[in-house]
């Protein structure tokens, strides 16, 4: 199913056991930031963009590497090189994903990250050597970022769709057929908020990180994530939200990812709700490469 009632999507998800499939990636790809610069499309709709003398590629580079040694430690990780011509190309998980055995390539809102869905290297990779079968998304009309707009637990097999000039309702449509969810909530994201996955992470199918100024109606998806994660679901101030907190994911069932600069921003209660879900926070400097508008979570795109 997916519907915009958070009361028929609650009551549907109860029902959903967690055998959909493993919880977490077996893997993990990133795209190097060699043509890291400020994206002027991009930052239409990017509130957390820096301006454009606030960009660092040197550092970026830097930062991204450490990012992926760091990650290395919890799964396999593959680096595809950057592009002078795709300056966001740092945030793969928005173009591509994957759900077992299929490649899905996403439709971006904006021409500049559209280039970045044409890349025959990646589609290569998935379809030659994984043996991937691939869902093409990006010819048709419908904005449909992939998981920045829609977070996914993937153990029950649940969507959670943020619907912005980044993701429309078909676009929503798309993505829960592609990814053969059982059930997707669709729901409005605040007012100047662009991606759902810095507003929302489910992590390993038993807790939920959830900022609720970034969304228009909080209450109704907040009572729907209670119903489902309970006490792991912890709830994020707008200051938290702003430090990327949000933009987090699990690679692994023991350690929640954030920036450094996010995890410096966490409230003593959100550190012990983390804790009491079984999370221990893992972070890795990325100040550099948020000045693009994305954060950790943003750079990894899983490989299942």
């Amino acid at each position: 199913m997916i519907t915009r009632d958070p009361v028929d999507f609650l009551a549907h998800a109860r029902r959903c056991a967690t055998d959909f499939g493993p919880a977490t990636a077996k893997a993990a790809f990133l795209v190097a930031p060699d043509g890291f610069a400020h994206a002027a499309e991009s930052a239409a709709d990017n509130r957390y963009m820096a301006a454009p003398d606030g960009f660092d590629r040197a550092a970026a580079l830097e930062q991204h590497r450490r990012l992926q040694a760091a990650l290395a430690a919890d799964v396999s990780v593959v680096c595809f090189p950057g592009a002078a011509d795709t300056p966001d190309g740092v945030f793969p998980n928005n173009v591509f994903a994957t759900a077992p055995g299929r490649l899905i390539v996403g439709r971006m809102r904006h021409p500049v990250r559209r280039r970045e869905a044409a890349r025959a290297d990646i589609r290569r990779f998935f379809v030659e050597a994984m043996g991937y079968a691939e869902i093409d998304l990006s010819a048709q009309p419908h904005p449909c970022e992939l998981t920045g707009a829609l977070v996914i637990d993937r153990a029950r097999g649940l969507g959670f769709c943020g619907l912005s000039e980044r993701c429309d309702e078909a676009g929503a449509a798309l993505m829960h057929e592609a990814f053969g969810l059982r059930a997707t909530l669709m729901f409005d994201l605040a007012e100047g908020e662009y991606h759902t996955n810095v507003v929302l992470a489910v992590l390993a199918g038993r807790a939920a990180l959830v900022c609720p100024s970034g969304l228009a109606e909080p209450e109704p998806v907040g009572h729907a994530l209670d119903g489902i994660y309970g006490a792991g679901v912890v709830r994020l101030s707008a200051a938290e939200q702003a430090a990327f907190a949000g933009n987090a994911i699990a690679l692994d069932g023991e350690g929640v990812w954030m920036s450094a600069r996010a995890a410096a921003a966490l409230v003593p209660a959100s550190r012990q709700a983390l804790a009491a879900a079984g999370f221990a926070v893992r972070t890795v400097a990325l100040d550099a490469i948020e000045a693009a508008g994305g954060s950790l979570r943003c750079c990894v795109a899983e490989i299942f």
